[in-house]
């Protein structure tokens, strides 16, 4: 008539793993998982930070390569910060096209 405790019961964690290994491949993240709208799965605070360095570090290396003069850098720069431009590309198009850039005139 020993009295014994029964051993615990635990919530096998086998499933929750095997989905995060999935997902670590890029699985399961197709539209019918996606919650939250475009700008709550990257804020556009992120979307325009990301944006705005990467056109700045090519400013920079086009001025430091004298590809574009301080002044032809001074105003690109305050027009990608107007949003003047959504990539990289876009800006250096508008360069070309309006003869901003050294040696293409």
């Amino acid at each position: 008539g020993a009295i014994k405790a029964k051993p615990q019961k635990g919530i096998s964690s086998y499933r929750s793993k095997k989905i995060k290994e999935q997902k670590a491949k890029g699985k399961r993240k197709g539209r019918g998982s996606v919650k939250g709208a475009k700008k709550a799965r990257t804020p556009k605070k992120k979307a325009w930070m990301t944006t705005i360095r990467a056109l700045r570090k090519d400013l920079k290396e086009m001025r430091d390569e004298e590809v574009i003069d301080a002044t032809t850098y001074r105003k690109l720069y305050k027009m990608a910060k107007g949003g003047a431009f959504r990539s990289k590309s876009y800006m250096r198009n508008y360069a070309r096209d309006h003869d901003l850039i050294k040696g293409e005139e």
